[in-house]
């Protein structure tokens, strides 16, 4: 290691100017109970402008000691402004950035550089120092003028250790990959040992299971540690996952602030990033999932789904992407088809599970099929429902057959044998891998299948595109067919 990296390796952290502070200061001034009590970081009403530009318009913004906050919003909306801001680089128009009660504005480089520590976009290293030296970096603002920094050795070997890049010590930084260097550039912040720390994009240019370690020692920092760490996100999911809240900006103005549940809405994504989006319950973690959805289609067409489960929901996404006015039901009310109706704003009508429907379930369920161009059947379907179904004209079916070499989406009705795979008016067996007309005028998409019929409904469905969709009700409608029994 080198004992003392010389001075002009400082300006790989920042300009260093004169430390106007001295070397000594009490976080939060000479008050301790205002520490106590004050959130650590503290961005108040920040505006930032280049030139006429308005990047920031009056930002402001808390993270305690402890918590882990998580920065997201589409590209240009001033992410990385703000965290600049934050860490002294950028000097605000108006407002202010207090880190640990103090203005990191009236700081020197050197001052600012102990209070908070940052992981930035661009990794890109203008020396090829050795690994261990970019990472010993981070202690600069702790070298005296005259004097080095005791306490060195073992903050770059805890770094080093934490990061997963011990074995890259003695390694040339030019010499590793973009992720690679993107952990170096991590340990290095991690050396400097602040109470706060901000990352733009940390996770950009890593791996998948990077990605998780990363955020997951970022997370058990905060709560370890008691540092405040702001970082700026692209990935909405992993954001949700590890984050304690979450800070949506959107042309320089924060749109909302909160848990990720409460913050990760259809309504604040589309706000935000100017999509539609499906926001549901990932299943293994329990935290927000987004799906953005792409551009609507055409299907001018009002379009009822009878169905239950994942497919259906599939089917449901599938139909409102393609430009139908969707219905669906009925459903259990805590059924996955149903939710994600509810987050495309698809009415829908429930009823209790368990308990067939009732009167008005199922007056509400004809009045939706009575008002509908089609109707989608996804198949395995319930007894109650199929008797609802039966006299509409036109049906568009997705169907999965027992026949484990022909799971099928048929689009366009019945004609097909309930769990043969054979087509009633023709005689031929269904092949997997098949697209094309039977001779009743309806499509039929094959595919592979699983051992059971419930499984062979998932891959139909899977199938079932907003492409297929359409096009199945638009063959419907040209050549009406009736429903299965």
């Amino acid at each position: 290691m080198t004992p003392d990296l010389p001075d002009a390796l400082d300006g790989l952290l920042g300009d260093e100017t004169e430390d106007r502070s001295g070397d000594e200061f009490t976080l939060a001034g000479t008050d301790p109970a205002a520490a106590a009590d004050a959130p650590l970081l503290e961005v108040e009403g920040v505006s930032l402008s280049y030139g006429d530009l308005s990047v920031l318009s009056e930002v402001s913004l808390s993270v305690a000691s402890g918590e882990f906050v998580g920065l997201v919003g589409p590209n240009g909306a001033g992410k990385t402004t703000l965290l600049g801001a934050i860490n002294g680089v950028l000097e605000p128009d108006s407002g202010r950035v207090r880190v640990g009660g103090e203005t990191v504005a009236d700081l020197s480089s050197r001052a600012a550089s102990r209070l908070v520590a940052t992981v930035p976009q661009d990794t890109t290293v203008a020396f090829d120092f050795a690994v261990e030296d970019i990472v010993e970096m981070g202690r600069t603002p702790y070298h005296g003028r005259f004097s080095g920094d005791p306490d060195a050795g073992e903050a770059v070997d805890r770094a080093l250790e934490r990061t997963d890049t011990e074995r890259f010590r003695d390694r040339s930084v030019a010499s590793l990959s973009g992720g690679e260097r993107q952990r170096v550039v991590l340990a290095r912040a991690l050396a400097q040992e602040t109470p706060a720390l901000v990352l733009d994009e940390p996770t950009a240019s890593l791996d998948v299971n990077h990605q998780v370690r990363t955020l997951e020692l970022v997370a058990d920092l905060a709560e370890a540690e008691g540092k405040a760490a702001l970082a700026a996100i692209h990935d909405l999911d992993l954001a949700a996952r590890f984050c304690d809240r979450l800070a949506v900006l959107a042309d320089g103005d924060l749109l909302a602030v909160g848990p990720p549940g409460e913050v990760l809405t259809a309504d604040t994504v589309g706000a935000a990033f100017d999509t539609d989006a499906v926001v549901r319950s990932n299943p293994v973690t329990g935290t927000p999932a987004v799906t953005a959805l792409p551009e609507p289609g055409e299907l001018d067409r009002r379009v009822h789904v009878l169905g239950t489960g994942p497919w259906t929901a599939r089917v449901v996404s599938a139909l409102a992407t393609a430009g139908a006015t969707v219905t669906v039901g009925a459903l259990p009310p805590g059924d996955v088809a149903a939710e994600t109706a509810r987050e495309l704003a698809a009415e829908t009508v429930t009823a209790p599970p368990f308990d067939g429907l009732d009167g008005e379930a199922a007056a509400a369920t004809r009045d939706c099929l009575a008002a509908a161009d089609a109707v989608v059947v996804v198949e395995p379907l319930p007894d109650a429902l199929r008797a609802l179904a039966r006299d509409h004209d036109p049906v568009v079916r997705v169907a999965a057959d027992d026949d484990p070499a022909s799971a099928t989406a048929e689009l366009g009705g019945p004609g097909r044998e309930t769990g043969t795979g054979r087509d009633v008016n023709t005689g031929r067996d269904g092949r997997a891998g098949e697209v094309g007309e039977r001779d009743d005028g309806a499509t039929r998409v094959g595919r592979t299948g699983g051992t059971d019929g419930e499984r062979s409904a998932v891959e139909a469905a899977a199938r079932a595109t907003p492409e297929t969709v359409a096009a199945g009700v638009r063959r419907a409608l040209d050549r009406s067919v009736s429903a299965d029994d």
